[in-house]
C-alpha cells in the first residue's frame, strides 16, 4: 500500500506531498484509517536518559513540527518521537519552493526555516494526543530574534514544554536560520548551555520532574570543533547529544539538478559524514552522555554501524520518507 501511495506522492511537489501526507495522518490517527500504516513491532526495550524506550528507533524532528500526528507515528511503531522544531512565535519560514527531492540519491534538500505554528499551538496538540511513550520536543529561536538574544527564545520554549516533554532538544544546528550555527561554538555555546542548565535546575525543583536536555549538532564540524563542543557539553552538564542535523556539503550530489539549491542536505548521502561525527563525539565524550544517531540511516547495516560508532539510540527522517513504515521493521531487528 505504501509503495503505491509513495509513487503517486513522488509525482507531486515535495512540500505539497508532505502537507498532504501530514493531513492524512492527522485525520486518520484516531479512526480505522490508521490501519493503513499501523503495525506491531517486536521491539527491543531499553533504558536511556532515565527513560524507558520500547525500541531504540525514533522519529527525528522536522517531520511533525507542530505535534499534530503524534498518535499516527506511535501506531507505526516508533520507539520514541521528537516533534518540532518549535519557536516562541509562529513563523512562515523561508520562501517557496524550499524542499527538493533527489531520488537518485535517496536524499532531500530543504530550507524550510523553522516554519511552525508556535510553541503554544504545539503544547495544545501534545496535550490532546493519547501518546504515552517517550516524547522529545525540539526547540529553536525565531528568525527575527537577534543572535545575542537567542537564549530568551530557548527559555520561553523550554518553560512552556517542560512538563510535557520526556526530553528537550536544543536545536543550534539548522543551516536554514541565519546565524543559528554560530551558537555551536566558543563562549556563545557555553553561555547558552549554562543558562539552559540553570533553568532546567529551577524547573526540576518547581515541578519535581527532571527533563533531560539534548543538544543537536551539525555534521559539518571539524574534529577540533567536535572536541570543543564535547567539552562544553560535559562542562555544562548536558544530558545527551544528537548527531547530526543536515549538511551544507554537496560533494555527494554533484551533477544533480537540485545540487546547488540552498539548504540542508539529508538522506543516504549523509551516512558516512554523520557516522564520522558520531565516532569523533564518542571518543571525545568518553561515555559522559549518550549519543542519539541520526543522518543517513537507511538500512540494518547503517544502523549497526552507527551503534558500533557509539550511538545508543537512532532517529530517521529522509529514509522514512523514501521507505515508509517497513523501514522500522528492519531497523528494530538490528
Amino acid at each position: 500500500m505504501y509503495s503505491i501511495v509513495q509513487k503517486l506522492l513522488m509525482l507531486c511537489d515535495a512540500e505539497r506531498s508532505h502537507d498532504f501526507s501530514m493531513a492524512f495522518l492527522k485525520g486518520s490517527q484516531h479512526n480505522l484509517l490508521k490501519n493503513v500504516y499501523a503495525q506491531s513491532l517486536s521491539g527491543k526495550p531499553l533504558e536511556c536518559l532515565g527513560l524507558s524506550f520500547k525500541n531504540p528507533i525514533g522519529l527525528a524532528a522536522g517531520l511533525d513540527k507542530n505535534a499534530e500526528c503524534i498518535d499516527a507515528f506511535d501506531a507505526m511503531g516508533f520507539g520514541f518521537i521528537e516533534v518540532g522544531t518549535t519557536t516562541p512565535l509562529a513563523q512562515l519560514g523561508n520562501a517557496k519552493p524550499r524542499m527538493f527531492r533527489l531520488p537518485q540519491h535517496n536524499a532531500i534538500i530543504n530550507r524550510m526555516g523553522f516554519n511552525n505554528k508556535g510553541v503554544d499551538y504545539l503544547v495544545e496538540r501534545v496535550k490532546q494526543s493519547n501518546y504515552q511513550g517517550v516524547l522529545g520536543i525540539n526547540i529553536g529561536k525565531n528568525k527575527n530574534t537577534p543572535e545575542e538574544n537567542a537564549i530568551d527564545d530557548y527559555l520561553i520554549c523550554m518553560r512552556k514544554v517542560y512538563e510535557l516533554a520526556s526530553y528537550i532538544t536544543i536545536n543550534i544546528s539548522s543551516p536554514n536560520t541565519p546565524g543559528l550555527r554560530n551558537l555551536q561554538y566558543g563562549e556563545l555555546l557555553k553561555t547558552l548551555l549554562s543558562d539552559l542548565k540553570t533553568e532546567q535546575t529551577l524547573l526540576h525543583k518547581a515541578t519535581g520532574k527532571y527533563v533531560p536536555l539534548a543538544v543537536k549538532i551539525a555534521p559539518d564540524n571539524t574534529q577540533p570543533q567536535i572536541h570543543d563542543i564535547a567539552t562544553a557539553l560535559i562542562e555544562t552538564g548536558m544530558d545527551a547529544v544528537i548527531a547530526t542535523n543536515t549538511t551544507l556539503a554537496r560533494d555527494s550530489v554533484q551533477g544533480h539538478k537540485h545540487a546547488n539549491e540552498m539548504g540542508g542536505l539529508s538522506g543516504a548521502v549523509l551516512t558516512k559524514q554523520s557516522n564520522d561525527i558520531t565516532q569523533m563525539l564518542s571518543k571525545a565524550l568518553n561515555g559522559a552522555m549518550p549519543i542519539i544517531g541520526v543522518g543517513g540511516i537507511s538500512n540494518a547495516q547503517d544502523a549497526a554501524q552507527r551503534y558500533a560508532s557509539g550511538a545508543r539510540l537512532l532517529q530517521v527522517y529522509s529514509s522514512f520518507i523514501y521507505q515508509g513504515p517497513p523501514l522500522l521493521k528492519e531497523l528494530t531487528n538490528v
